[in-house]
């Protein structure tokens, strides 16, 4: 039995295509994210699977059922699909328990299991004009899980929150998937959110998915500039400054240009590295980003030693198992 397969969906708006001819399959519990600009059609794409809009052409199953969009529904939606939107909403004034109580479809004991998972067991009492961004929205997500669904529709839900209540929230999500058994499909413009979290990703632009693979496949191997941009910082090194780095990787020179991440550089010794002078540093979250200079080319590259010193020689390898050869 197929649980989620998109056959060539499209959308139209003012003639325009704002989803474009869009296929692609998700497993039961498959961690699937899609990533891409504003207004690459992400959100779109969520609704008609969701069945909020009606596609232009094409055809969703769901669990080898059509779903309906709004055209062929008195009331829109798919009842086993949730969709929470970038602008979720509760109703102020009313306490969260009574809203609650209004969409569950199960036992007390499933529901209290759902209210633990979602980390909002303390916030039940309250009213939901008392409640932060971050609270509010995984009481919002408790909401759709205790309508029962087998497939929850994430649209940037991290996008509002602050750095606590998005930590938070992605233990949540997590969560959902490992504990409650359902499967999640999240859609984000940021690497940070979906890359450590997803099984498969897929890359929107223009209303097309440009590239699909997992994490490390899409972040080290990207199609174009623009899906090497999506993911993060990257520099196309030109060939004199590749075929110094790569002997000393265990590499020949090969005249090509490279494609890299700050991570594919690691810190060598004067005997296994070339040699670069640091302009600058940075402390990134977790870890320093130099920038460097090796002959006339500037190199970004990330590092955990923080003795690097600014002006200082420093000497530099490749890992080549992660970097993609050019033309």
């Amino acid at each position: 039995m197929g649980f989620l397969e998109v056959n060539n969906i499209s959308k139209l708006q003012n003639g325009k295509p704002v989803v474009d001819a869009v296929s692609f399959t998700q497993a039961p519990f498959q961690k699937l994210a899609i990533a891409g600009e504003t207004g690459s059609g992400k959100s779109s794409l969520l609704k008609m699977i969701a069945g909020l809009e009606q596609p232009s052409d094409g055809m969703i199953f769901f669990q080898d059922k059509h779903v309906l969009g709004p055209e062929f529904r008195l009331v829109p939606g798919h009842p086993d699909i949730a969709y929470l939107s970038q602008h979720f909403e509760l109703r102020n004034s009313y306490r969260v328990e009574e809203l609650l109580s209004y969409a569950n479809k199960l036992s007390d004991e499933m529901a209290n299991a759902i209210f633990e998972v979602c980390m909002i067991n303390h916030l039940v009492k309250r009213k939901t004009d008392q409640l932060s961004g971050g609270e509010r929205q995984r009481i919002a997500i408790a909401r759709l899980l205790i309508g029962s669904p087998k497939l929850l529709l994430l649209d940037e839900p991290y996008s509002n929150l602050d750095l606590i209540h998005k930590n938070i929230l992605k233990d949540v999500i997590r969560e959902i998937g490992e504990t409650l058994q359902i499967t999640c499909l999240l859609v984000s413009h940021d690497p940070t959110d979906i890359l450590p979290w997803a099984d498969q990703v897929m890359l929107m632009q223009h209303g097309k998915i440009v590239q699909s693979g997992e994490p490390e496949q899409v972040y080290q191997h990207p199609t174009n500039a623009y899906t090497a941009a999506l993911l993060g910082k990257y520099q196309i090194l030109p060939p004199h400054i590749a075929d110094l780095l790569l002997p000393y990787s265990g590499t020949a020179p090969l005249g090509k240009r490279i494609f890299v991440r700050p991570g594919n550089f690691k810190l060598a010794s004067v005997d296994h590295g070339v040699a670069a002078q640091v302009r600058n540093i940075q402390f990134m979250v977790g870890f320093f980003e130099l920038e460097l200079v090796v002959e006339d080319t500037i190199i970004y590259i990330h590092t955990l030693n923080r003795h690097v010193q600014k002006n200082e020689i420093i000497f530099i390898a490749l890992d080549t198992k992660t970097i993609q050869f050019l033309g």
